[in-house]
């Protein structure tokens, strides 16, 4: 065997390896089911206990503990509306939780019937998820002299919140204190919550503000894909951290507590709270100093996020306030990027990008310019796999002109093997000798092959992970990018009168749809270029390879099944005509035709 087809079935063999355990080891999850009821071991509980606000400036004396995640159904509390462009929901005056949030623009499938994407809901619900805020009590104060998670506030200003009309939520404590809530919200997704307190008793009082994001059971759509991170996602004075659900049951025991925890001191700033697959739900104080926690609580399987900040002391008469943000919505990139640009630090690394992220983040904002220009994600990707391969064509062309020259060498080589003989060490110096005089690389044949497998990581996790592959259409059946090619030979690609196989299914593994089919032949097209391998073992092994990939990749994400047949498109031009434009002529109608003819038991194999 020559030695360009061995640095091709080399390559071909890694790539398939790599893909084959990756396949194996992590399918695609199946859909799971959850029971919508409300868990049973999640009931009220009295003097639960939350993470210990900061020690207030200047004193030792910590703050007592209070609970922030109240478990009160809380579905026939009074509630204030939320009404924008994009969000609806409402705000539970028991607590003044933010529990209630439909995505306006995002569906949970492309059908038309299909229901608006809901992010956050009300306890009581089986999949609860909220954000609140409070004041933990410290020196002068007890648990009935701060709201707890279950108080009922009072609406002092505004009727409906929206992007023109904050509203103001007040509650006078026993002792003589008076507690405010202001909730606004933007265009997007960010409410901005500032809580204020006036100390009408006769003595000093202690609290400590803090805010909470709260979920009851792992969400019901989690993917559970070691390509996805989903779980807590942080970030501290610049270092970003992230802890998946599976992961956070085995945190370290809080002693004060009992419950699993994380807990990191933020200096200057920072933001904490739970990301899934194209969602995000996240706490964002304004400033430093503040404690960051990431908690689970196993005996009522309530995971819990929260941004404690420093605890303050108020004079009779004094008053303070704070404020925290708080995402809830898509990940959309341009979204993001401008809170990122408004202030909140490094907030585009909320988006997954892996640990390859300086090739994850450029492949994804050519993409992204790539959309914006041309309107569909489709032809973006082909335009995005053009322009890479242009930035590779150098190595390309010199990869392919030293393939050709092997070719030419190819009778020299021979003549080396007759005198040499079965001297194996002999050839290999001859052969050494002859490429340096003709001034060929034997290995850069296989060059361009190994870089396009980092390539196709990337551009698979951009494709799985970023928000604007999401419903991406790209033309007649091909309406949802980021999921597996839709049509099915069981169906005849739709022309029959019923659906696909499901993916995961056996029958999706076997009847697989058109991408695929001309991913396997632009692959079989590809080897093509050259003569097949005269041993039997190495001919039927790229004689299945491209059918093999075509069966394989047959769920994976349909762009990422165009981004591979157009590369493998373009790869197949640019080796045929840079090959004959060295003298060069692939024969591929005659190596097709060769490679249906059977090996003849007594022929001789080549040594």
């Amino acid at each position: 065997m020559d030695d360009q087809n061995k640095n091709l079935l080399i390559a071909t063999g890694l790539s398939f390896v790599v893909i084959l355990i990756w396949f194996l080891l992590f399918p695609p999850p199946e859909e799971q089911v959850q029971d919508q009821a409300e868990p049973a071991a999640v009931q009220p509980v009295e003097g639960d206990t939350a993470s210990t606000p900061a020690i207030a400036p200047g004193t030792t004396q910590t703050a007592a503990t209070q609970s922030p995640t109240g478990t009160e159904t809380a579905l026939d509390a009074p509630r204030l509306p939320i009404e924008t462009a994009r969000l609806s929901g409402s705000i539970s005056l028991s607590g003044g939780r933010i529990d209630e949030l439909v995505l306006k623009d995002y569906t949970v499938a492309i059908d038309d019937d299909s229901p608006n994407v809901q992010i956050l809901e009300p306890v009581g619900t089986g999949h609860s998820y909220y954000a609140l805020f409070g004041w933990a009590p410290g020196a002068g104060l007890g648990g009935a002299d701060v709201p707890g998670p279950n108080t009922e506030w009072t609406v002092e200003q505004g009727e409906t919140l929206s992007t023109a009309t904050p509203v103001t939520l007040r509650w006078d404590s026993p002792s003589g204190l008076v507690f405010r809530r202001t909730v606004s919200v933007d265009d997007n997704f960010m409410f901005t919550v500032t809580q204020a307190v006036e100390n009408g008793s006769n003595s000093a009082v202690s609290a400590a503000p803090y805010g909470v994001v709260a979920r009851h059971g792992e969400p019901a759509d989690r993917k559970k894909f070691f390509v996805l991170h989903e779980g807590v996602v942080a970030m501290a004075d610049g270092k970003l951290d992230e802890i998946g659900y599976g992961d956070m049951p085995d945190m370290d025991v809080l002693a004060s507590e009992g419950a699993r925890a994380e807990v990191t001191q933020v200096t200057e700033s920072g933001w904490i709270g739970f990301t899934d697959h194209y969602w995000m739900t996240t706490l964002i104080p304004a400033s430093g100093p503040f404690k960051q926690v990431a908690k689970y609580d196993e005996s009522r399987d309530i995971f819990q996020t929260e941004a404690v900040q420093p605890t303050v002391t108020l004079a009779p008469g004094e008053g303070t306030e704070v404020t925290t943000q708080l995402f809830t919505g898509a990940k959309e990139y341009e979204t993001i990027r401008d809170y990122q640009d408004a202030g909140v630090d490094r907030f585009i690394d909320s988006i997954d990008w892996g640990w390859f992220f300086f090739l994850t983040k450029p492949i994804f904002w050519l993409l992204h310019q790539l959309h914006q220009l041309i309107g569909n994600m489709g032809w973006s990707i082909i335009a995005l796999t053009v322009i890479l391969k242009a930035i590779l064509f150098p190595l390309a062309y010199k990869s392919y002109v030293s393939m050709a020259k092997m070719k030419e060498l190819q009778p020299e080589m021979e003549k080396l093997k007759e005198r040499a003989g079965d001297d194996r060490q002999k050839l290999q110096q001859e052969m050494m000798a002859l490429y340096k005089k003709e001034k060929v690389n034997p290995a850069s044949g296989c060059l361009p092959i190994l870089l396009q497998i980092p390539i196709f990581f990337s551009l698979y996790k951009v494709i799985f992970v970023a928000f604007e592959l999401r419903h991406a259409p790209w033309f007649g059946p091909f309406q949802d990018l980021s999921t597996p090619d839709p049509t099915s030979l069981y169906n005849l690609f739709g022309l029959l009168p019923w659906a696909a196989p499901e993916v995961g299914s056996t029958l999706a593994l076997v009847f697989v749809g058109i991408l695929p089919i001309l991913l396997g032949i632009s692959m079989f097209l590809q080897q093509k270029l050259n003569p097949a391998p005269a041993d039997p073992t190495q001919k039927m092994i790229f004689a299945w390879m491209p059918w093999v990939f075509m069966f394989m990749l047959g769920g994976f994400a349909s762009g990422l099944v165009v981004y591979w047949i157009t590369n493998n498109t373009i790869t197949f031009t640019q080796q045929y005509l840079i090959m004959r434009s060295q003298g060069y002529k692939p024969d591929i109608f005659g190596n097709i035709k060769s490679g249906f003819k059977k090996t003849p038991k007594d022929a001789p194999k080549e040594k």
